[in-house]
Formats: C-alpha cells, structure tokens, sequence
C-alpha cells in the first residue's frame, strides 16, 4: 500500500508541473501585464519599474522557477484588476465554492446511489419510471436553465427560497460558513440542487446499469441456489460489486463540481470562485486565472488519489494482485 501511495504521489507531481507550466505560459501569451496593470497613460519610467518589480526582465527559466516556488508557499502574485494578492482573494472566495461543492456532491451520492439501486431491482415499477423521466430531464435541461427555472418556481411564484447571493455567515476562525444557520441553508438549497442535478442523473444511470449487469452474473444465480436472502443478494454481493466503477464515476464528478461551479455560482451571485474567475477572464486578469488553473488540478489529482486507495478498500481483488506482484 505504501509503495503505491508513493507512486501516485510521484505522478502527481508531475502532473502538477505539467499544469504549472501551462499556467505560467499564459504570462508570456495572454497580452502584456504591465499595460493591463498600468494602462495606455503610462509613462516608460513607469512601464520599466513595473517590469523590474514583476521580474518579467528575468529569463523565461528563471521566471518559471521563482513562481512555482512561489506558487508551493500559496503565493500567486498580485491581482491586475484589484491590486490584491491573489492568495486574499482566493482565500476569501474558496470557502464559498467549497459548501457548494460539498453539499451539491452529498446531495448528488446520497440521492443517486439508492435512485439507482431502486431502478435496478424494480425496473419495471411505476415510481422507476419517474425516477428515469427525471433523469432524462437531469441530463437533457443545461445546468443555467435548471437554475433559472427552479428560482422561477420556488424563489419568485412560492417565495419559499432567496434567489441569490450568500446569507447566513458564521466565522470560525479564518472559516467563513453558511452552513451553521437557517438562512444559510436557504441561500445554499437552490444552488446546491441545480449543481448536483446533472451528476445525481449520472450517478443514478450508471448505478442502475450496473446493477442490471451483475444480477444476471453466475455468482448471483450461484447466492440464490444457496438460499441466501434477497436483502443480502442485492447489497451484501450486488451492489458491492457495481461500487469500483461507481467510484471513478463519482470521483471524477466531484472534480467536475468544482471545476465548473462557474455557470452556476453566476445565475445564483453566489460568491464563491466561479465569479472570480469570470471577472478574471474578462480582464484579462493572469494572475488569478493561473491560480485558478493550478487549484483546480491540484483538486483533481487529490480525488484521484483518494478514489485509487476507496478502490483497494471496496475490491480485494486488487488487494491480492498487489500483493502477489510484489512477491
């Protein structure tokens, strides 16, 4: 088991070069920073200053290495459109993109699996077709248009639910967080739900195809000639087994819930990272475009190595072959 942590580590540090390198060629690609931090009115005594203090007159190596040491310590430079260090903002935007993904993934888990496990041993049922039209749904309406459709019905006709922004806040230490109190709770439900929608379909289609295939298997058929209980048939062996497939599926959304938070953080004004970088990408804002690319990786590459080690714990079968290489 060591030895493969080891190996994952490994790989994710080159990975993580790799995303480093494209983040910091957009410096030498994406326009000329100092116009976009000092505008057209600048003098050359400034623009020369500016050049100097940003070490863009250092070589092209030089200027890579100094900022991925700086980017190993949480440094990403100054914001061009706020003058701000990037880390600030981040550290101030985060929190938020963070309570969104997590509650949009529980909600899309916890939903899905059973969803999927009750369509695939009653397929045929009244309630599984619903379940399957509103998957269809899920998957069909774009995430903006399930946004602006649900603060249509429970914000603006019910009134049940505020339609934007973040309420609620509570600070536990450097911590800002919305999910301690009543009013946070009612700013988060309807972002939460239009996030997790699309994956709550996936995950429920996918549960259920695999369900479907290993219950027609020999070694269900083999439990049931044995006399085992159905309660045990269908979760003790069935849905183990549908769990590995599964898990990439959902580590891999997860990923996909903080990467592309983006559309909806913007129909809710929810003020997390996904309004940062639009602003950022409006203006041409390098610096926390990068930052955003190498936070989004590094995200990434953390949920691979935690759905590589939930692979060693739900199939033994892996247990077992490494351990019979090693020997």
């Amino acid at each position: 088991m060591l030895d493969f942590i080891v190996q994952r580590l490994v790989q994710a540090v080159f990975v993580m070069l790799t995303v480093a390198m494209i983040s910091f060629s957009l410096f030498q690609f994406v326009g000329d920073p100092v116009n976009n931090m000092l505008g057209p009115e600048a003098t050359a005594e400034q623009r020369l200053a500016a050049r100097e203090t940003l070490g863009l007159n250092d070589p092209i190596p030089v200027q890579f290495t100094k900022w991925v040491g700086n980017a190993v310590q949480g440094e990403f430079g100054q914001s061009y459109r706020m003058g701000r260090p990037v880390s600030d903002l981040i550290a101030q935007r985060l929190p938020a993109t963070l309570e969104l993904v997590a509650v949009s993934a529980l909600i899309a888990v916890f939903v899905g699996v059973p969803m999927g496990v009750y369509t695939g041993l009653k397929r045929n049922s009244f309630l599984s077709k619903i379940f399957l039209t509103v998957s269809l749904i899920g998957i069909s309406l774009p995430t903006f248009l399930i946004g602006i459709l649900l603060i249509l019905l429970f914000g603006v006709t019910l009134g049940w639910l505020p339609t934007f922004g973040r309420g609620g806040l509570t600070n536990i230490g450097n911590w800002e967080t919305s999910l301690l109190t009543a009013r946070g709770w009612s700013h988060l439900i309807l972002p939460a739900i239009t996030l997790a929608l699309f994956q709550l379909t996936l995950i429920m289609r996918l549960v259920r195809a695999e369900m479907l295939e290993v219950l027609r298997t020999d070694y269900i058929k083999f439990a049931k000639a044995r006399g085992l209980r159905q309660r045990s048939i269908n979760f003790g062996h069935a849905l183990k087994n549908t769990l590995v497939p599964v898990i990439t599926i959902m580590g891999l959304q997860i990923g996909a819930l903080l990467a592309f938070s983006i559309i909806t953080e913007t129909v809710f004004q929810w003020p997390g990272m996904g309004l940062l970088i639009i602003q950022a990408i409006n203006f041409g804002d390098i610096p926390i475009m990068s930052s955003y690319l190498v936070l989004v990786a590094l995200f990434f590459v953390i949920i691979n190595l935690v759905v590589d080690l939930l692979y060693y714990v739900v199939d033994p079968r892996l247990r077992i072959e490494r351990t019979a290489g090693a020997h």
